[in-house]
């Protein structure tokens, strides 16, 4: 498992506890408007927290933190995510997983081994728009359809999520997204912001009126639609 960042508090991550986010390094995935591009794109040039350090802080925060948040780059593209998650646990944490969503085996092995808490996954775009909004020229979307009816079987929380980027999403895309995940417990619209470490520069977001319009049209899909990120 390679650590590139660790966020020592939040309480946005995990909905409704207080946690730490740990950024895991690589990712099979070349999103555009990638907010962590460096942790994708410049993994080698980047310093590396060992495991020794991050399980020592670990240690200090029990009883302080609820759980751990573990994003990336992609989490799931690592062999040893099972163990690494399994050490979290028995240190007492909650673990939140975030994923693209790739990889529905490991997925699937991770939730029936108990060491994850809560998943939230990313819906990149509508089916017809996944590989150009993944940064690929071509992507067999059927992964991503199983992680969805993995998830959707309801044996642990999750939410689903779209970033909106205007130059990749439009009206009729997040109708499209509507009706793949209809029924989901939960759907968050997240407003784009350039974090200033992103794969492709000159992307926008959308204002809060548009990210509500969008919301409205998923709502009839999905009964818990919210939007993120946006005053």
């Amino acid at each position: 498992m390679r650590i590139q960042g660790l966020q020592k508090l939040t309480l946005l991550d995990y909905p409704g506890k207080v946690a730490c986010t740990v950024f895991t390094a690589g990712c099979n995935f070349r999103c555009p408007f990638c907010h962590n591009a460096s942790l994708v794109t410049r993994m080698e040039k980047n310093e590396d927290i060992s495991e020794k350090e991050f399980f020592s802080f670990l240690e200090k925060r029990q009883g302080i933190l609820d759980g751990v948040c573990v994003t990336g780059g992609e989490p799931l593209i690592w062999d040893d995510i099972q163990s690494f998650l399994e050490r979290i646990k028995d240190l007492g944490y909650l673990v939140k997983l975030d994923t693209n969503g790739s990889f529905p085996g490991k997925l699937k092995q991770l939730i029936r081994a108990n060491v994850v808490d809560y998943v939230a996954m990313d819906i990149k775009n509508s089916k017809e728009k996944y590989a150009q909004t993944i940064g690929m020229e071509d992507y067999d979307i059927s992964n991503i359809e199983e992680s969805i009816a993995i998830l959707k079987q309801g044996l642990i929380p999750y939410e689903f999520r779209t970033t909106m980027v205007r130059e990749f999403h439009q009206k009729a895309d997040i109708e499209d997204i509507g009706r793949w995940i209809c029924g989901a417990s939960r759907y968050y619209l997240q407003a784009f912001k350039d974090s200033g470490d992103l794969i492709q520069e000159g992307l926008h977001g959308y204002d809060k009126r548009i990210m509500d319009t969008a919301a409205q049209i998923a709502g009839a899909y999905i009964e818990n639609t919210a939007v993120r990120g946006i005053e």
